[in-house]
């Protein structure tokens, strides 16, 4: 693979998309901008790369063809966003990509006018155990699926020491964002994504969310810490989505079918081992075999990242797919009604509340093309 990208903010998950980079050849960076002139100097200084410390002279730089890769505070992301778009360039953002549906459409919309990509993160979708999963629904391994349980719970955040947590280039944990942002419009994307690439859009979401941790940090309300949410897709199971920062840490799926259950247990993990429970009567009762078969697709599928921190994902695997797209003048898998429906539905949960009760989706989402190697 061959490409340009550009890095807009270098705070702590750039750090995360520059470990990737490494495993990735032939994708190089052109330049990175960053409004603190301190992070940025020490960012690009780490990485050995070109800073920019001005933002038009940035965009007025870039060549054409280069992913611009939108990794600034969340509450940045649908003006930045908006000018990328605007300046013609392709535009990849990490998680949310805008904090109202209607600021999403607009993007979506002026994406569509300039004939440009919008991907929005996370692409742990395009990640090993996503397609190994995906291809074992397409082959009926467990039969018809029936219902899937997903939980992306972090254990009880304000209690650890996340004054602690650094970048390799020193970046500290952005908490005030994360705890502002909420958990939901930051991790739920992480099992939707794997979704809403297997079943396509989701027709109708019943959810609550809430916060149960007030004054985290001493910063006064925020978002929500806690939501749980039902999904009912248009052609696919009903899904139950859990997502805190308060409850034990679990990130797993698990996916019931008429013939047994297929689950993982680590969505931040791209290799992590994707297994098989059929389910049998043994003795007048009905069991679920307590050895799990293992599944795999044939290798190699794509680079691996090792762990760092919570997580062993390539966060280049989405601009990677994007470059591709582009040199093979088809469209992207991770496209511009994929990433507004993903936005869509994560609002819809985050902002549920009490009182929201069903919540119909009015964008819509085909699911998404496999993995060549996973097809």
């Amino acid at each position: 693979m061959t490409g340009t990208i550009a890095l807009l903010g270098c705070g702590f998950v750039a750090d995360l998309y520059l470990r990737s980079l490494h495993a990735m050849p032939g994708i190089s960076v052109h330049s990175v901008h960053d409004r603190d002139e301190a992070r940025l100097s020490r960012f690009c200084a780490h990485w050995q790369l070109r800073a920019d410390p001005d933002l038009e002279s940035f965009l007025a730089g870039l060549p054409e063809g280069c992913i611009v890769l939108n990794l600034t505070n969340p509450a940045a992301h649908y003006t930045l966003n908006k000018a990328l778009l605007e300046a013609g360039h392709h535009v990849y953002c990490e998680k949310p990509l805008a904090l109202e549906l209607g600021q999403a459409k607009a993007l979506h919309a002026l994406a569509a006018e300039k004939g440009l990509m919008l991907a929005s993160a996370p692409c742990s979708v395009l990640g090993e155990a996503a397609q190994t999963l995906g291809h074992a629904l397409r082959s009926g391994v467990a039969g018809t699926p029936r219902a899937i349980y997903a939980e992306l719970d972090d254990g009880f955040v304000p209690q650890a020491p996340y004054k602690d947590w650094h970048s390799e280039s020193g970046a500290p944990w952005p908490f005030e964002d994360e705890f502002r942002t909420g958990c939901t419009l930051e991790h739920a994307g992480y099992y939707l994504t794997w979704l809403i690439s297997w079943f396509g859009s989701v027709r109708k979401v019943v959810a609550a969310s809430t916060e149960v941790l007030p004054d985290k940090a001493g910063l006064g309300p925020a978002a929500p810490d806690l939501s749980v949410a039902t999904l009912f897709f248009e052609n696919g199971p009903v899904t139950r989505l859990t997502c805190s920062i308060v409850a034990s840490h679990g990130h797993g799926i698990r996916i019931f079918g008429d013939r047994g259950v297929l689950r993982c247990k680590a969505s931040w993990d791209n290799a992590a081992k994707v297994r098989f429970a059929r389910r049998s009567v043994l003795r007048r009762r009905l069991v679920e075999s307590p050895f799990p078969r293992r599944l795999r697709l044939p290798q190699p599928t794509h680079p691996k990242v090792k762990r760092w921190g919570a997580a062993a994902m390539n966060f280049m695997l989405g601009p990677a797919e994007m470059l591709e797209a582009l040199r093979e003048g088809r469209p992207c898998r991770l496209s511009p009604d994929f990433a507004l429906h993903l936005t869509e539905v994560t609002l819809a949960i985050q902002n549920a509340g009490e009182d929201a009760g069903a919540q119909v989706m009015t964008t819509r989402c085909a699911p998404m093309e496999p993995m060549p190697w996973a097809k």
